[in-house]
């Protein structure tokens, strides 16, 4: 059997460049049948044909002369939309996996503004995820958190030597052992939710770096946003409502 290196045979297959076809494996976007393949430089059966997943384009919820914020869509780096965005910088980030409510400012005294917000805990912050297992019943979680970069990975754990941290997560919808929940968020800590989820033993459906099973995308996103009696909404994603 005639092997190749991933990435090489998907620029073939889809003519573009073995750095486009690398980095699209790296994002998570590339299947064989329903198995992510999740190593660009790994051999594979040359005769292989690969399905890839279109990203969504990011889509402007609000702008004014101090804010526009974007409806982040899965597999896209914060950094990805600054870019996009010449005059505006990131207020907040969401992980890659992550997708909705993403602010960027246009000035220096909105963004000291709403720092401030952020450092005093007065930014709702709204999530939906699906989860492991059955959650029935509200849980609160209430554990530090620290975070530490590997590899120029951060990996984040409940640990009295983190920062405060404060997680509530309201059950929604159970199906076929999993659980549709809201998630409220205070402090926003480097992956907060996915560790908070973890330590309650419902790790997010997707999220394999805290304990959650292969999906095709890590099943959070963030819906709602009040921010200096402004409220920001990102529709929940079709994914989402049709998730079995």
């Amino acid at each position: 059997m005639a092997t190749e290196k991933a990435y090489k045979l998907l620029a073939a297959q889809e003519g573009i460049s073995n750095s486009q076809a690398k980095s699209m494996i790296d994002r998570g976007l590339v299947y064989v049948g329903n198995k992510k393949v999740m190593i660009a430089r790994g051999e594979i059966d040359e005769r292989t044909m690969f399905r890839v997943i279109k990203i969504e384009k990011a889509k402007p919820i609000f702008e004014n002369d101090d804010i526009i914020v974007i409806d982040k869509p899965a597999y896209v780096n914060s950094d990805e939309i600054e870019r996009q965005f010449k005059d505006a910088r990131l207020l907040h980030r969401l992980d890659r996996e992550t997708s909705g409510v993403l602010m960027l400012v246009k000035n220096e005294e909105f963004r000291e503004k709403a720092i401030k917000e952020f450092a005093q805990d007065k930014v709702y912050k709204e999530y939906i995820a699906w989860v492991e297992g059955i959650m029935t019943e509200p849980i609160e979680v209430d554990k530090a958190i620290l975070t530490q970069k590997r590899n120029n990975r951060a990996m984040s754990n409940v640990s009295p030597k983190g920062k405060p941290a404060r997680t509530e997560f309201f059950p929604d919808i159970v199906s076929a052992k999993k659980t549709k929940v809201k998630v409220i968020i205070h402090n926003g800590r480097t992956h907060q939710i996915r560790v908070h989820a973890r330590y309650i033993d419902h790790p997010i459906v997707g999220d394999e770096q805290y304990g959650g099973r292969r999906a095709k995308r890590v099943m959070l996103h963030a819906y709602k946003v009040r921010l200096l009696g402004m409220e920001f909404t990102a529709p929940e994603p079709k994914s989402f409502k049709t998730f079995e």
